[in-house]
């Protein structure tokens, strides 16, 4: 199964729109739910992260027999220290942003937290790619 959304930088009322849809199909899949649970909260924080730091994204996941691929690409201003962003607590959001209650610096963090692999690739000025896994073979 594969889904694709898009995502519009700073649409925060729309923000997390995609992982309530994942998280709905996985129910219906009856994937188990601590699975479910760290494919949304990995889901949400990259979803989150478009739409706080980003001018627009979209989202790829497909859903298979061994995992749940997720591939989210931005169009934004880029990561200048990837190794600092996945400290807990480095954020670069805005005020805006955080006066909002995001942007606390856990987004990349959690998402290391709740999956089975993690890559981000950015360059400076034209975005970032997070390609993320959930292994299904190990539940």
């Amino acid at each position: 199964m594969n889904f694709k959304y898009k995502i519009e930088g700073g649409d925060f009322a729309n923000a997390g729109k995609a992982s309530s849809e994942i998280k709905r199909t996985l129910k219906q899949l009856n994937i188990p739910p601590k699975t479910i649970k760290r494919v949304v909260v990995s889901l949400y924080e990259a979803e989150v992260n478009i739409v706080a730091h980003a001018y627009k994204g979209n989202i790829e996941v497909d859903i298979n027999s061994k995992d749940i691929s997720i591939v989210l690409n931005d169009e934004g201003p880029g990561i200048e220290n990837i190794e600092k962003a996945m400290e807990e607590g480095f954020s670069t959001a805005s005020p805006t942003v955080t006066s909002m209650g995001f942007g606390a610096g856990m987004g990349l963090p959690n998402i290391k937290k709740n999956s089975d692999y993690l890559n981000v690739e950015s360059k400076v000025g034209n975005g970032t790619k997070v390609t993320l896994k959930i292994d299904l073979t190990t539940v």
